[in-house]
């Protein structure tokens, strides 16, 4: 490993692929429309983990964005120009790089940001079918994430080879 960074980029996959994943149990469970507290721990439960889900994501990207000496995006599309910009193979004078998630990978990433707009109206307006891209993007993200960020690290941060 040429860069130690990539542990607390791993970490914060590994916490993002584990939200991913439970947010899509979460939501297979249900249970979101049950009366009083049990419903309200359910969408809490749903929500937070879609966030934290995608929150960790983002800090994942960022700091790769970090390791590879590029500025982080800014301003009011910031979270959207962050998957685009991952999304994206950068060709700049001094600076090349392959696209750090495949086209489909980031398509799901962005489903994951959408997922409060789509799916919330407000906190007290919940509307779990309408989730259901969302959730299944999770499904997908959970899976499909480690081995998209392991391919990019292999081309721009190969193993070093000790020598005998």
């Amino acid at each position: 490993m040429s860069d130690a960074r990539w542990i607390e980029v791993d970490d914060e996959l590994e916490s993002a692929c584990r939200h991913f994943d439970n947010a899509a149990k979460i939501y297979d469970e249900g249970g979101f429309d049950s009366p009083a507290l049990a419903g309200y721990k359910m969408r809490m439960a749903l929500l937070h983990a879609m966030q934290s889900a995608h929150t960790s994501l983002e800090a994942a990207l960022k700091r790769i964005l970090g390791i590879l000496g590029e500025e982080l995006p800014a301003g009011d599309q910031a979270h959207a120009d962050l998957i685009r910009r991952v999304a994206k193979i950068v060709t700049a004078p001094g600076h090349e790089r392959p696209a750090i998630l495949p086209a489909d990978v980031a398509r799901d990433v962005d489903e994951s940001r959408r997922f409060p707009h789509r799916a919330i109206h407000d906190y007290d307006n919940f509307e779990p079918e309408r989730a259901l891209p969302s959730i299944e993007a999770a499904r997908r993200l959970a899976m499909s994430l480690r081995p998209a960020i392991a391919s990019f690290r292999e081309v721009v941060d190969p193993p070093r080879v000790k020598g005998p």
